[in-house]
């Protein structure tokens, strides 16, 4: 496998700008993707967020764009990244500046929750790559902003989160305004049957890439459940925060609510964390992630939807205060830390409630999560109990033994091209 980025023929202003970022070795998929994607290919990516996926994409459409001549046309562009949220919207859109930044080829994000006056004088110049949430275009495109009859490449990221969002109607009506004669990059975590049917109607004779299936845990991180009742886990988590080596923090929370109340109960206990989730209004979100990235506030609670579009470096520890209800939504979270060959811990709050959430995520990744109990937890598993005419032991609490901890460590890596500190991958 191709192991430099040289090797792999990119243009050489690309090389000058992943060297100034630190980065000389391609990830798996990025290896197995870029020279796929500079052929023209369509591409199907089975990728979670952290494999590097970003510059799979990016770093082959910026090299084609570089040998192109001419202008991007007024109101449109020649490369279109339809993206689920604002946050991964944006942070993609960083990642391309970034590594395009020799090539003076123009890159433009739009979303919603901010005004429309700043999007649309970008798109009236036209652009080369644009980065957008398909509501905030559809909305462009109706009001006759925005135009895609001269896209020549689609890239469709996170398509499992956009049919979690309810977005796939809306994307087979941007599909309606784009050339059929086009490229076509699409990338999904997961891939359900409503997702498997889209990929078919996008795809051409795609070439199939697939990293880290979503029932596989990332080898480097430490693995453990805590038994407790529901009523302590607040307790629970500000010991753990206060504990020595907890670094950079990602709090789950089941809801939006939930997520707040966590916030406001952190505050209470000393303990800076900001919440991120869809109710929140957009500078709030930046803000928060501004004070998780720089250490001022380094615990983070959000919601797996707010999640998904943080792609931070250095996260030491997950916390999973609520689990998931689906047992795939396990694996995504504690992919947020161990992050190109970095190790990192995680960690679930399991109450009486949650034992059959957990069954299923152990079944799921084919392995018993090391477990311990906190007073005043009912007993995990407890064996049935015996026939009076049969009298016999009952079995110990499977589970219940001490968590193994020792993680080795090694210095982090991937991460958006404006975090501080990384390993040579992008």
């Amino acid at each position: 496998m191709t192991t430099t980025f040289e090797a792999l023929g990119l243009d050489t202003r690309i090389l000058q700008a992943l060297a100034e970022e630190g980065y000389s070795s391609p990830t798996p998929i990025q290896a197995q993707s870029i020279p796929s994607v500079m052929e023209g290919r369509d591409l199907l990516g089975i990728a979670q967020t952290g494999t590097g996926k970003t510059a799979a994409f990016s770093l082959p459409i910026l090299h084609r764009l570089a040998q192109q001549t001419g202008r991007p046309p007024r109101y449109g562009c020649r490369v279109l990244v339809l993206s689920p949220t604002r946050e991964l919207a944006s942070q993609i859109a960083d990642s391309v500046r970034a590594y395009g930044r020799h090539l003076g080829l123009s890159t433009t994000v739009v979303f919603g929750g901010v005004g429309f006056g700043g999007q649309k004088s970008a798109l009236a110049r036209g652009v080369d790559i644009l980065v957008a949430t398909p509501g905030r275009l559809q909305d462009l495109i109706d009001q006759g902003a925005a135009r895609l009859d001269h896209v020549t490449t689609l890239v469709l990221d996170e398509a499992d989160q956009m049919l979690d969002k309810g977005f796939l109607p809306a994307i087979r009506r941007l599909l309606k305004a784009i050339p059929q004669q086009r490229q076509t990059l699409f990338f999904s975590a997961t891939m359900p049957a409503e997702i498997n049917k889209l990929a078919a109607e996008m795809l051409t004779d795609p070439v199939r890439v697939a990293v880290a299936p979503v029932a596989t845990t990332a080898e480097k991180v430490a693995q453990r459940v805590i038994h407790l009742p529901a009523g302590g886990k607040r307790q629970a988590l500000a010991e753990l925060l206060r504990m020595e080596g907890i670094g950079r923090t990602l709090v789950f929370s089941r809801t939006k609510h939930g997520a707040d109340r966590i916030v406001k109960q952190l505050d209470q206990d000393g303990i800076a964390a900001n919440a991120i989730h869809g109710n929140k209004a957009q500078n709030a979100r930046e803000r928060a992630l501004a004070a998780f990235r720089d250490g001022s506030a380094p615990v983070l609670v959000a919601t797996d939807i707010a999640a998904r579009g943080i792609d931070v470096d250095g996260v030491t520890h997950v916390i999973q205060f609520d689990l998931p209800e689906v047992p795939e939504t396990y694996v995504h979270r504690i992919g947020r830390t161990a992050r190109a060959g970095a190790t990192g811990e995680a960690i679930a709050l399991c109450s009486h409630e949650d034992r059959d959430k957990l069954r299923a995520i152990e079944r799921l990744i084919r392995q018993q999560i090391p477990a311990e109990t906190r007073s005043g937890a009912a007993t995990p598993e407890p064996a049935r109990a015996p026939a009076p005419r049969q009298p016999q032991q009952q079995k110990p609490p499977r589970g219940a033994h001490k968590p193994q901890r020792q993680p080795q460590h090694r210095p982090g890596g991937h991460a958006t091209p404006a975090e501080p500190k990384r390993q040579a991958e992008p």
